[in-house]
């Protein structure tokens, strides 16, 4: 039982939407679940959903974790992160969201930085160990002391989350949940080096209500998500939609275009997330078309510069919205116009929806003096991003910074006013929702040897992709997994397929 408080949590909109419609589908499981982590496609109403949650906050208090501790997540697109999620926000603890592509060495560094008391995982995601990886990291994190995970074959040491979920949860106990305190924490790399991001409730409420008003989304929506569950954006865009809504979330793991059609016409989809480019690419190549049920799509652009010259949307059943995303720093929305462009964006505050005038103001686009972009509103931390203050500097007041430069390059255009985003953070790399600085590049290759070369080269869905050239490319792959690098890392240096 969760005690009054007028400004609502994750949880409390979760319960609002459960004492209304307990029966009603809540989640859907990705179609290739089975496949992905080796365990059944689940679907779940409001009130099993609750089940499982009380149950996994009933494991959590178990293990010893008191109000305000952070739990790491690494978990692909599937129920059990929404429900980790929920659970933990039930009793107060913090999500730090663990990219799914990170290896020990970032995964170190985050339980590191974050003091981390937990960590959730799946035995195996995509053929990969997962589990093993989560327990290495938690080796090196001296503030660990539970060590979770969903699937079978779980190494020794780590629970089973899967068991306590089909326990019977205990009498829920009283709990007070304040929505200005931290509810996730997720990770950016600025100039300065890796930053910890922490949101609260309240952050990440004003978040979600972007994409929400802006799309029109109805009440009672049917959501497929596209996209994986690690970052701000990720939450913001699906996860708050879904509870802002109150209709039914399907999870799709990973993106397969004809598996996508198949599933949003299974569970008659009205709303489609995914990454902007694929879901162009969907339009493009006629697909779109062959989902009658669907009514709106909002397009995530990991790469905001790109938005301008990108192709018209078809006219159809569908609108587009297409979400402009600067790293963790923040985002907003706009739905583009009738005749598919994308609808320029404008300096000074912003509502949402932007059509609709006099509505609350969602937050406020800055061209900052150095003639890059910054934000400010209710979704940004603006402390995250604050430089710290020089030693020398310790009692000179500095001046109150209060909004987030993203580090992109922007300018108003002469004719109309709007802002033009022209170029991504200078010294940063971005590979879809993975970031990195580009001297990381150069470190890794002088790790490798004389010969070893490590770039990353300009790519239109991505942002950018990595290749590598070694004097022995699979010396060089497991060079680089032994030192804990991700994916995307080791593969630059895959052996190309010559032509016979």
């Amino acid at each position: 039982m969760i005690q009054n408080n007028p400004q609502p949590t994750l949880d409390t909109l979760f319960r609002r939407i459960l004492d209304r419609q307990p029966d009603a589908l809540a989640l859907v499981d990705p179609a290739d679940k089975l496949r992905v982590t080796g365990q059944a496609p689940k679907r779940l109403t409001y009130a099993e959903a609750d089940r499982a949650i009380s149950a996994l906050a009933a494991h959590f208090i178990e293990a010893g974790l008191p109000a305000n501790s952070v739990i790491a997540v690494q978990l692909p697109n599937t129920v059990e992160f929404v429900l980790t999620m929920l659970a933990a926000h039930r009793i107060g603890l913090v999500v730090a969201l663990l990219p799914q592509l990170w290896r020990q060495a970032e995964l170190t560094v985050a339980l590191n930085r974050t003091g981390a008391r937990a960590v959730v995982t799946s035995s195996r995601i995509d053929g990969v160990i997962h589990a093993d990886l989560a327990m290495n990291a938690a080796a090196e994190a001296f503030s660990i002391r539970h060590v979770c995970g969903f699937g079978s074959d779980l190494p020794e040491g780590m629970a089973s989350l899967d068991d306590a979920m089909a326990a019977a949860p205990p009498p829920p106990r009283p709990a007070t949940q304040d929505a200005r305190r931290a509810a996730i924490i997720s990770f950016d790399v600025t100039s300065a080096g890796f930053c910890a991001v922490a949101r609260t409730h309240l952050n990440l409420i004003a978040g979600g209500l972007v994409p929400f008003l802006e799309s029109g989304l109805p009440q009672g929506a049917t959501i497929m998500s596209a996209q994986g569950p690690s970052s701000f954006a990720s939450v913001a865009s699906a996860l708050l939609p879904w509870l802002l809504s109150g209709g039914a979330l399907v999870l799709h793991h990973p993106f397969d275009g004809e598996m996508l059609q198949r599933h949003i016409n299974d569970q008659a989809c009205d709303t489609l997330i995914a990454p902007a480019a694929l879901a162009l690419r969907l339009a493009e190549s006629g697909l779109l078309s062959q989902m009658p049920t669907l009514r709106q799509v909002i397009g995530l652009w990991r790469a905001p510069e790109q938005v301008a010259s990108s192709g018209q949307w078809p006219a159809g059943q569908a609108t587009m919205t297409d979400v402009y995303l600067f790293g963790e720093a923040g985002l907003f929305a706009a739905r583009r116009e009738d005749n598919g462009a994308p609808l320029p964006i404008m300096p000074g505050p912003h509502g949402a929806p932007r059509a609709v005038p006099g509505t609350s103001v969602a937050g406020d686009i800055v061209l900052t003096p150095k003639g890059t972009l910054g934000l400010r509103g209710p979704m940004i931390s603006v402390d995250a991003y604050a430089p710290p203050t020089p030693s020398t500097h310790l009692l000179v007041a500095q001046p109150r910074v209060d909004y987030v430069d993203t580090g992109y390059a922007a300018r108003l255009d002469r004719a109309s006013g709007a802002i033009v985003i022209t170029a991504p953070p200078s010294g940063i790399m971005a590979v879809g929702g993975y970031r990195f600085l580009s001297d990381d590049l150069q470190e890794w290759s002088r790790r490798l040897g004389q010969g070893a070369m490590l770039t990353a080269l300009p790519d239109r869905l991505c942002g950018h992709r990595l290749a590598g050239r070694a004097n022995n490319n699979a010396r060089a792959r497991g060079a680089l997994a032994e030192l804990g690098l991700n994916p995307l890392m080791v593969e630059a240096f895959r052996d190309r397929a010559t032509a016979s």
